[in-house]
């Protein structure tokens, strides 16, 4: 069992940037692939970003490659989502989860736990 709390959200202003953390508490956290999502109002939850379990591998949707970063610090149980460049298409609810599933992890499906998360307004 994990729990996990997000924070770092708000307004910003279009071209502005944020960074999103993702406090984990329960299990050892470097046990489980991380990933972020997004849910924008009427539409499903999507996938954003993804790292392994070392850190060594991330993976992004190409909506946000080149802009987003995701991290981790498992020594501080804490993952991280820096947002640069941001665009009111990115305006949308944040979710941390994490999975102990093997491989790249893209589908909500592969995530039993998640955070409650954190609103993320771009606009002018």
């Amino acid at each position: 069992q994990v729990q996990l709390v997000e924070s770092g959200g708000g307004l910003v202003q279009p071209g502005g940037s944020l960074r999103l953390s993702c406090a984990a508490s329960g299990r050892t956290f470097s046990s489980y692939v991380m990933g972020w999502f997004r849910q924008a109002p009427g539409k499903e939850r999507e996938f954003v970003a993804t790292i392994s379990r070392s850190g060594g591998t991330t993976n992004y949707v190409g909506a946000v490659k080149g802009r987003f970063t995701i991290s981790r610090d498992n020594a501080k149980n804490t993952a991280y989502l820096q947002m640069n460049s941001l665009k009111p298409e990115d305006t949308a609810v944040y979710y941390c989860a994490v999975g102990d599933a093997p491989g790249v992890l893209v589908r909500t499906s592969s995530y039993p736990y998640w955070g409650q998360g954190t609103q993320v307004t771009v606009s002018s």
